[in-house]
């Protein structure tokens, strides 16, 4: 009876099922629970009551493909960076970079009440994303720090519901001021139906042999530049390989030398997700009540100092002068706490929460959507993985 349910099979349809429910919960809440937290909460809760193995993922024969996904998650990621987007909006871009340097001193600020473990690994999880979080976690856990492994985890899964409620806040606000402002005046040029998509070049290689990049050739590439990227890790091994790995994807999406989101072309991102939150949840298996009760305090007074450090540096402070917007400098600043599509989502739920008109929702988008999808570009997608790469090193 043991070997029905105790095979590879059995234990991955379990780690699945607990993914498949927090896909469904978050489907039927609009995303307003999000999945990944569920899956946390799932996973922590299954642990503590000894219902789920710590070994599930090992069990389930995810644990060296695992490992082996997050180089080529990261590349994937590189490839889909705007550098001409970038570029033209620089004021966010800058904004978002004081935003990230804003939450770093708040949360060294807080050592003395955290603790300089949990402090060092706090940083890159609240300006990035997964792969930030996968690289603390994973680091935590190889140094035997348990606690500051599962901060890791627990504050990631947490850390959108914080941020999204200020951020799509000051987003109406700002809304609000510039519709009253297009409705004062709508032939100022200001308003001009400017397109946020970028021009795509038609010349370049991943575009004429575009049928050539199959998924098996897409995989093949991710998998190519992940091995770079460890190679260049261990020959100069001060810059972490998830840094070479984003630098390279970055250069080879930007020359159009392979497809933007390459792993979405190839099909496997999904999988390769997956597969790279996987790495994470075994550091959920080491905690216990007390340190959960503990846990949970930390949290609490991190997410709430940080984002009170933003508002009042953005808001109250001057820091909003290089975007010229109190709301929109403080909404971006907070795109860190939430990453695309979640900045992506929040800008269309502000456009249809202040107006009815369709030609009035532009004027919104074309106002917060950039600022927003850059501000979490800047700092989730490029910086975060670079500060990641850092801090690693002083665990």
């Amino acid at each position: 009876m043991e070997e029905i349910f105790q095979n590879s099979y059995f234990y991955f349809f379990l780690v699945m099922l607990v993914y498949g429910i927090g896909d469904v919960l978050g489907v039927l809440t609009k995303a307003k629970v999000s999945s990944v937290f569920v899956v946390m909460l799932t996973f922590l809760i299954l642990f503590m009551t000894d219902v789920f193995p710590a070994d599930i993922i090992d069990q389930a024969g995810l644990s060296s493909m695992a490992d082996m996904a997050v180089g080529m998650l990261i590349f994937h990621m590189g490839t889909t960076i705007n550098l001409k987007q970038l570029i033209s909006e620089w004021r966010t871009v800058v904004t978002a970079l004081i935003s990230m340097v804003v939450v770093a001193l708040a949360v060294f600020v807080l050592i003395p009440f955290i603790g300089y473990e949990n402090a060092i690994v706090t940083i890159p999880v609240l300006n990035g994303g997964i792969i930030s979080t996968q690289i603390m976690s994973e680091a935590a856990s190889n140094a035997n720090l348990a606690v500051p492994a599962a901060l890791a985890a627990i504050l990631y899964a947490v850390k959108k519901f914080a941020g999204s409620y200020p951020a799509s806040m000051f987003g109406v606000k700002e809304a609000n001021n510039i519709l009253e402002k297009y409705r004062s005046n709508p032939e100022d040029p200001m308003f001009s139906m400017i397109s946020n998509e970028t021009e795509k070049d038609n010349k370049g290689f991943a575009i004429q042999k575009q049928k050539y990049f199959t998924d098996f050739v897409c995989i093949m590439v991710a998998t190519f530049f992940s091995w770079v990227a460890v190679t260049l890790e261990t020959l100069i091994p001060q810059v972490n390989m998830s840094i070479w790995a984003l630098i390279l994807g970055a250069i080879m999406g930007y020359y159009n030398l392979v497809p933007a989101r390459i792993l979405d072309k190839g099909r496997a991102s999904g999988i390769i997700s997956m597969l790279t939150y996987a790495v994470i949840i075994p550091s959920l298996a080491n905690i216990d009540f007390a340190q959960l009760s503990s846990l949970a305090f930390q949290i609490i007074v991190i997410l709430a100092v940080t984002i009170i450090a933003l508002i009042i540096c953005f808001y109250i402070l001057p820091g909003y002068k290089i975007i010229g917007s109190k709301p929109l400098a403080t909404g971006v600043s907070l795109a860190q706490y939430l990453g695309f599509p979640a900045t992506y989502l929040i800008s269309k739920e502000v456009a249809k929460a202040v107006t009815e008109d369709p030609d009035e929702q532009e004027i919104v988008l074309n106002r917060i959507m950039p600022s927003y999808v850059v501000g979490s570009m800047t700092t989730v997608t490029v910086f975060s993985i670079v500060i990641a790469g850092i801090m690693v090193n002083f665990i």
